[in-house]
């Protein structure tokens, strides 16, 4: 489902990229399902965005391969979670990326507005989307959490992709107060 021009089919690696990183919403809801936040509902307070915007980015996503859709029981109604693939999973330094470079070129409207990468594993901030600057780890979403400080006072571990095929958990940390900050 292109939500512009599809540019899926280029000659150009970045532009093949970018027919699905492209779009705000879809980095923004790929980081509310990284937070654990995979519930449309949640996803929708939390971004503030429009039914039909989510909708179409959710749709994007799964048809991409980086989401699926899980279901989950709702008092007795089936509704879905999206949850990641390892597809989507393999798109988190992307994500650190566009952090990291926010951090160091763009002014913070508050001292909350920040968000930083720490690899869990040597509890460090890391200045690397895909390694650890202080012991050289490779990131990944199983080692590395999201400190944002509108979120919590703590850094958050980071949803990862079900391991097994029929398994339906998903290692997920609540999304934290409500608000459109990351």
């Amino acid at each position: 489902m292109a939500l512009r021009s599809d540019w899926s089919q280029r000659n150009c690696s970045m532009a093949r990229g970018l027919d699905i990183f492209g779009d705000p919403w879809g980095m923004l809801v790929l980081r509310e399902v990284f937070f654990g936040n995979g519930r449309f509902d949640a996803m929708k307070t939390r971004l503030q965005v429009a039914d039909s915007v989510l909708t179409r980015r959710l749709a994007s996503l799964v048809e991409s391969g980086l989401l699926v859709k899980q279901p989950y029981d709702d008092g007795g109604r089936t509704r879905h979670e999206y949850v990641l693939t390892g597809k989507g999973e393999d798109a988190l330094p992307v994500l650190n990326a566009v952090v990291l470079w926010s951090e160091k070129h763009l002014q913070a409207p508050s001292e909350q507005a920040h968000m930083y990468i720490v690899h869990a594993t040597c509890g460090q901030r890391t200045a690397s989307a895909d390694t650890c600057t202080e012991c050289g780890e490779r990131l990944t979403a199983e080692n590395t959490s999201w400190h944002s400080l509108t979120r919590s006072s703590a850094p958050l571990p980071l949803a990862t992709a079900p391991r097994h095929p029929d398994k339906t958990t998903n290692r997920v940390q609540s999304g934290g107060e409500e608000g459109t900050a990351a």
